[in-house]
């Protein structure tokens, strides 16, 4: 290795995702405006790399709950930064937020306004893997001068018994034994960089990337692609710090982390453990921890402030101050055997290490039975909801073992957000129609039957044909045809001075993409906005221009 490649070899970014992915995973996306601007001055001083402050959760929820402007949120922490770290968001591609595909024009504005406002790197992902559900954001944000950080999503394939198999067979239908080895996450990376990715992140936002892959997977993507190579996971099954440490001795550019008092559990690995690991492997990270120690002071007392939305509250981590603070003796052992166990490929014991520094600081353990399920937690407690409104709760190990059936079924896709709902949602469906003696799939979901249609997209493997002429009444993969998108109404609201409902490009964006949730947050802004103008008769001069100005808002 020459001293180049040394110097490189001695570094590793970390991109934060507290503000954004933390505050979703743990609190639900409540965090105010007024909460972040506690922290931003000090996450200017932070060095981190990247920060994630957008995009995902963050633009619906703001609107919906907190009665904030998501555009105006962007700006105010792209004001705070400034450049001292880039900003960045998360898009799901050709569906942006929602679940239906929209047209080019929608995805430019989108992505123009995005980089405008602050985004430096959009993180654009696919549910299905579609790399064609891409392209465009991909496009859109390099034309606007922004970063394209293409994700792939990580899953597993799905578990399957010998009586299982043996079953199918019988029904006429071979199960398929390996859909998602190391070599189709690599060639659809390499797809991305082809279509100009700057970056490739590895997205795992189920947890579901045991330290073995995360290993293998990694020296792969750094053996065919010569792009920066990131990983985004989970702590929920108990593997998240394992696996980051794991990709950390194997080549990983840029790896995902939360701070200390918003991580773990269903969030990413805390920073300060990630830290220690970087410290002891001699890679720079050029954090300053004095600094992130005064964040985490302020965000403890963000996390009491948002406890009725905390479903962890009583697994709040112990204090730690990686600047202040010194290691136990038999803590700073872990730290060090856990290095050793994942330079032997020892992985059995690097969880079991991993698990206990976790432990030993009362972070949230693994969750044993998405763990074993090998599903999102999210799809997890979700059908455990839907089965406990049916009154059919003991019947939720046999949801368990229909999910893998509902998902060949509908052309095997990822279990990430919004497929492992549609999957989720219809394995239940499956349990419900079983109980009341009629056969699966008598009772579907409008969203599964525009999976199997073809509505989302091209599934990893193809549904048979049959079965999509059962479900949506086609039998030829039918995609979603963007011409018949119809923009949202933009009306002009007489009782409101015929001030018009969106009064931009970026107002009717959100009318674009959260059309409900949008129509309600801009009239309440609308009205206020009228309650606060001078109000003149009819018969005063004055009124015809004040009208005049409405109409042209």
């Amino acid at each position: 290795m020459n001293e180049k490649e040394n110097k490189m070899a001695k570094k590793i970014l970390i991109r934060d995702l507290t503000l954004r992915d933390g505050q979703q995973s743990q609190f639900a996306t409540r965090m105010t405006q007024t909460q972040l601007n506690r922290v931003l001055p000090l996450y200017r001083e932070a060095g981190f790399y990247a920060m994630e402050v957008w995009g995902g959760a963050v633009p619906d929820s703001v609107m919906r709950y907190l009665n904030e402007n998501p555009w105006d949120r962007l700006s105010l922490v792209k004001t705070a930064i400034g450049d001292r770290s880039k900003l960045t968001a998360l898009s799901r591609g050709r569906n942006l937020f929602g679940y239906n595909p929209y047209p080019d024009e929608v995805i430019e504005g989108f992505c123009r306004h995005a980089v405008q406002t602050g985004i430096d790197i959009m993180r654009i992902f696919d549910a299905l893997n579609d790399i064609d559900n891409m392209a465009a954001s991909i496009k859109f944000v390099k034309d606007n001068g922004g970063l394209a950080d293409c994700a792939v999503c990580f899953t597993t394939d799905p578990q399957f018994s010998f009586p299982e198999r043996f079953s199918a067979l019988l029904r006429g239908k071979k199960l398929p034994r390996r859909i998602f080895p190391i070599k189709y996450f690599v060639d659809k990376a390499k797809q991305l960089a082809a279509l100009g990715a700057d970056i490739v992140t590895i997205k795992d936002m189920a947890g579901l990337i045991h330290p073995a892959m995360s290993a293998r997977l990694m020296r792969a993507l750094k053996a065919e692609l010569d792009l920066p190579i990131n990983l985004h996971t989970h702590c929920t099954p108990g593997y998240g710090l394992a696996s980051v440490l794991t990709a950390m001795m194997n080549g990983v550019d840029i790896i995902d982390t939360v701070l200390w008092y918003f991580a773990g559990g269903p969030a990413a690995p805390a920073c300060e453990f990630l830290q220690i690991f970087a410290d002891k492997l001699g890679l720079e990270t050029g954090i300053d921890r004095r600094v992130t120690a005064r964040i985490n002071r302020e965000l403890k007392e963000i996390r009491t402030e948002l406890a009725p939305f905390d479903e962890y509250k009583e697994s709040i981590p112990y204090p730690f101050d990686p600047d202040q603070d010194k290691l136990p003796v038999e803590v700073e052992a872990l730290f060090d055997r856990a290095i050793e166990a994942s330079a032997k490929e020892d992985f059995s014991g690097l969880l079991t290490l991993t698990q206990r520094i976790e432990s030993h600081f009362h972070f949230p353990g693994p969750d044993e039975a998405v763990r074993l399920a090998q599903i999102p937690g999210g799809m997890y407690t979700n059908m455990m909801a839907q089965m406990r409104q049916a009154k059919l709760e003991h019947l939720f190990d046999r949801v368990l073992k229909i999910v893998p059936r509902v998902r060949i079924d509908a052309g095997c896709p990822p279990l990430v957000t919004p497929t492992s709902q549609i999957v989720g949602v219809q394995a239940v469906n499956c349990v419900i129609d079983e109980v009341n003696g009629k056969p699966f799939y008598t009772n579907k979901s409008a969203n599964f039957i525009n999976l199997v249609k073809g509505t989302y997209g091209k599934t990893p493997i193809p549904v048979d044909p049959d079965f999509r002429q059962k479900i949506s009444g086609v039998r030829a993969e039918t995609p979603y045809d963007v011409n018949q998108y119809q923009k949202p109404l933009n009306p002009v609201i007489p009782e409101l001075g015929n001030l018009r409902l969106a009064r931009d490009e970026k107002e009717e964006l959100l009318l674009d993409l959260f059309p409900n949730v949008a129509d309600t947050f801009l009239r309440q802004r609308r009205e206020a906005e009228f309650a606060a103008m001078p109000k003149t008769s009819a018969a005063d001069p004055e009124f015809e221009k004040w009208e005049d100005l409405a109409l042209s808002m």
